[in-house]
C-alpha cells in the first residue's frame, strides 16, 4: 500500500552552507527494513528535483535505525547567498515526510491504532479522551 513516510517515521534536519542534512528514523526494526528498500537514492533524487541540484547522499544508520540524506548544492549557495524565504535546511525535513512509499499494512504503526500518529479529529473528543481542552475555556 502507498503510505506517507510521516505515518510511519519521524525525521530532522539542517544546513551547512549549500547542503541540506536530513535524518530519517524508524519507530521499529520491521518499519526500518521498509525504509531502508524503499527511501532510494533515486527516488530522493525525483522527490527533491525541484531544490536539488546536486548529488543526493543517504547513508543506513542500522545501528540507530536512521537513514543519514545528505542534498547537495539544494539550498541556492546557503544561508548568506539564498534569496529564498524559508529557514533553508531546517524544513526539508517536513517535505521528506510528504514522500509517498509502498509499505507493508502490517507495519507497527499502520496496524496498530495507539501506534498511529493523530490526525487531527474533533476537539470535544479530545478533551473527552484526555480530559484536557485544546484551548482554555
Amino acid at each position: 500500500m502507498k503510505v506517507g513516510l510521516w505515518r510511519i517515521a519521524h525525521a530532522r534536519s539542517g544546513d551547512k552552507a549549500d547542503r541540506a542534512d536530513i535524518g530519517l528514523f524508524a519507530y521499529d526494526a520491521p518499519t526500518y527494513a521498509v525504509l531502508k528498500r524503499e527511501v532510494t537514492r533515486e527516488r530522493l533524487a525525483a522527490h527533491f528535483a525541484d531544490i536539488c541540484k546536486g548529488l543526493v547522499e543517504i547513508w543506513p544508520l542500522d545501528n540507530l535505525l536512521a537513514i543519514k540524506i545528505v542534498l547537495n548544492a539544494a539550498l541556492q549557495g546557503g544561508a548568506a547567498r539564498s534569496l529564498r524565504m524559508d529557514n533553508l535546511g531546517k524544513s526539508v525535513a517536513a517535505q521528506l515526510l510528504r514522500m509517498e512509499i509502498e509499505a507493508p499494512a502490517d507495519l507497527p504503526r499502520l496496524s496498530h491504532p495507539s501506534a498511529r500518529p493523530r490526525e487531527g479529529g474533533d476537539p470535544a473528543l479530545r478533551k473527552e479522551r484526555t480530559g484536557f481542552p485544546l484551548s482554555r475555556e
